[in-house]
């Protein structure tokens, strides 16, 4: 159960404003084997942790990317899938494809977007509240400074308050879900085992300056954490 929620402006009219804010959850049992974000790569040119690499290393853009994963959709277990081309020359682009919802993948208008364990802004409570949470620091966005922003933004990831009553989270769980629906029903999961264990802020500014911000369990531990940051500017 992970969840994302991001905001995408590829014009913003301020200096000060972000061409995109992302603010997203993992979750996951907390035995399982993991790596944090970093640079990889012939020429360390890629930031990312251990999924969707081969988009990351191809030349397709994001939407063909997408087209090309839809036409093999079938073969998987539901998913989502978020690519983005940022590129201060050529324009920003956000396409979406889920594999249990409409066939090919769409490209997304600018605006403000959750994601969870449906498809793209199926109306969860949990993410609702969460993406409300994430709309008031947003709103304040240019007027924070970076550092601010960031903690703010990692306040509404952490937030516990559980989501009750949502038939939804309980329909599509079942018997899994039940036992710890008080848990499993907030933005940030905390159960006994299971749970968010990485944190992860981007940030887009208008000049293309990238600020990559990922706070991650230690030790299966969720009293521990360590939190990485990564600057950079975009490739035109």
């Amino acid at each position: 159960m992970c969840i994302i929620f991001f905001k995408f402006d590829p014009h913003p009219v301020s200096k000060n404003a972000y061409r995109l804010i992302l603010a997203a959850n993992r979750d996951e049992f907390y035995h399982r084997p993991s790596k944090t974000a970093d640079f990889w790569g012939g020429n360390n040119e890629v930031l990312s942790g251990e999924l969707v690499a081969h988009f990351l290393t191809t030349d397709m853009d994001s939407f063909s990317y997408l087209k090309k994963v839809s036409t093999e959709g079938h073969l998987y277990n539901g998913f989502n899938l978020l690519a983005a081309d940022l590129s201060t020359e050529k324009g920003d682009v956000i396409c979406y494809y889920g594999n249990q919802g409409e066939p090919t993948p769409i490209v997304l208008a600018p605006g403000t977007y959750g994601l969870s364990n449906a498809l793209l802004e199926t109306p969860w409570k949990k993410l609702c509240f969460g993406k409300q949470l994430f709309l008031e620091v947003v709103e304040q966005s240019q007027a924070l400074p970076k550092d601010v922003l960031i903690a703010q933004l990692l306040d509404v990831l952490n937030n516990e308050e559980a989501q009750l009553p949502d038939p939804a989270i309980e329909d599509q769980g079942r018997e899994y879900v039940r036992p710890i629906l008080s848990k499993y029903a907030a933005v940030c999961v905390r159960c006994p085992g299971y749970g968010t264990r990485t944190n992860t802020i981007i940030l887009v500014d208008a000049d293309g300056h990238v600020t990559f911000t990922e706070r991650s369990m230690l030790d299966k531990d969720p009293s521990r954490w360590e939190t990485n940051t990564h600057e950079f500017r975009l490739q035109s």
